[in-house]
């Protein structure tokens, strides 16, 4: 979900909220729901800015990307997404480029909101990592063909495919 950078956190999850196109392609609950006021929209935002764990939310509703730090931001984006009552969340790369204390903050609230809303994910990863922390299942891809998928463990530990054992070798090992 890309940001306008003259568009402030609120008024981003509420145009989100806004969207008819997603809201055609949301669950049937969902799209039968009637769509609140703006002031209603206004309050749903804080809402979802609060589960994405942005507190106090309505410190943050009126500040520009540039004035967030990179996990503030992954923070609005999921905001963003949880303000749709999803079922299902698409996560491509959601810690790239994250320091690692953060990377670990926004892991955890990903399982949690996993957890506790029980939403289906799809994280797209290069990093094996993250891969094993927060999946159940791994499909390998290679060259846009899926070339090995299983459990964590069974793709990770036991790997069958040439591509995945040299992608596993490439991974460094504390020694």
């Amino acid at each position: 979900m890309a940001r306008d950078p003259l568009r402030a956190t609120g008024a981003f999850v509420v145009a989100v909220m806004a969207l008819p196109a997603i809201s055609r392609t949301a669950s049937p609950a969902r799209r039968d729901r009637q769509f609140p006021t703006k002031c209603g929209r206004n309050s749903e935002s804080i809402a979802a800015l609060e589960r994405a764990e942005l507190r106090p939310a309505s410190g943050f509703t009126s500040s520009l990307p540039q004035e967030l730090s990179g996990g503030q931001r992954q923070r609005v984006v999921i905001a963003g997404a949880l303000a749709l009552e999803p079922e299902f969340l698409v996560a491509d790369e959601p810690v790239a480029s994250l320091d690692a204390s953060v990377r670990g903050e926004i892991l955890a609230l990903l399982l949690r909101l996993k957890n506790e809303l029980g939403l289906g994910a799809l994280v797209i990863t290069h990093d094996l990592g993250l891969a094993w922390n927060i999946a159940d299942r791994v499909l390998v891809m290679y060259r846009g063909s899926i070339v090995e998928s299983g459990t964590v463990e069974q793709v990770l530990l036991d790997p069958q495919d040439a591509y995945t054992k040299t992608l596993l070798a490439a991974v460094p090992q504390l020694r």
